[in-house]
C-alpha cells in the first residue's frame, strides 16, 4: 500500500493520456513528505492503477458526460495535515490532466482518500520492496 485506483468512463481516453496521468500521480505520491521530512509512501508499495468502466451511466445520459473516480487507499497513522497535503497534490495532478476536458464538456472528477484502519486481513507478497530497501 498505498494504492490509487482510477475508474473512468472510457471516453476520457480520447481526451487524456491516462498512462501519463498514472505516472504523474505516482511521482507526486512519491514526492510527498510528512512533518518530519520522511517520505509518506514507500517506493515499492506505491501503485496507481486505472480502469475504464466497461459499463457506465452518468447523470441523465442526455449529454457527452465523462467521469473519473480516484480512490487512494493507504495505511493508517498519518496526520490530517498529511491527508490534506496529499489530497491537494493529487487533485492538482488530476486537474492538470482533465481541466481542458472539463472546459469542453461536462466531466466529473472525484478524489477520495481512505485509511485502512478496519482491516481484518492485510497480506503482501512482493519482490518490489527489496529493490528500494536501504541497507
Amino acid at each position: 500500500m498505498p494504492h490509487l485506483v482510477l475508474l473512468f468512463t472510457p471516453d476520457l481516453e480520447r481526451d487524456a493520456d491516462i498512462g501519463a496521468v498514472c505516472r504523474d500521480l505516482a511521482d507526486t505520491m512519491l514526492e510527498q513528505r510528512d512533518e518530519q521530512g520522511k517520505a509518506v509512501f514507500p517506493k515499492g508499495g506505491t501503485r496507481v492503477l486505472a480502469y475504464p468502466a466497461a459499463y457506465s451511466a452518468v447523470a441523465d445520459g442526455k449529454g457527452d458526460y465523462g467521469f473519473c473516480y480516484a480512490n487512494l487507499r493507504m495505511g493508517s497513522g498519518r496526520s490530517s495535515l498529511v491527508h490534506k497535503q496529499v489530497g491537494d497534490a493529487l487533485l492538482a495532478i488530476l486537474r492538470r490532466h482533465f481541466d481542458s476536458v472539463l472546459a469542453q464538456r461536462p466531466v466529473g472528477v472525484t478524489l477520495q482518500i481512505d485509511e485502512g484502519t478496519g482491516q481484518v486481513y492485510d497480506a503482501k507478497h512482493s519482490s518490489l520492496h527489496p529493490l528500494f530497501a536501504k541497507g
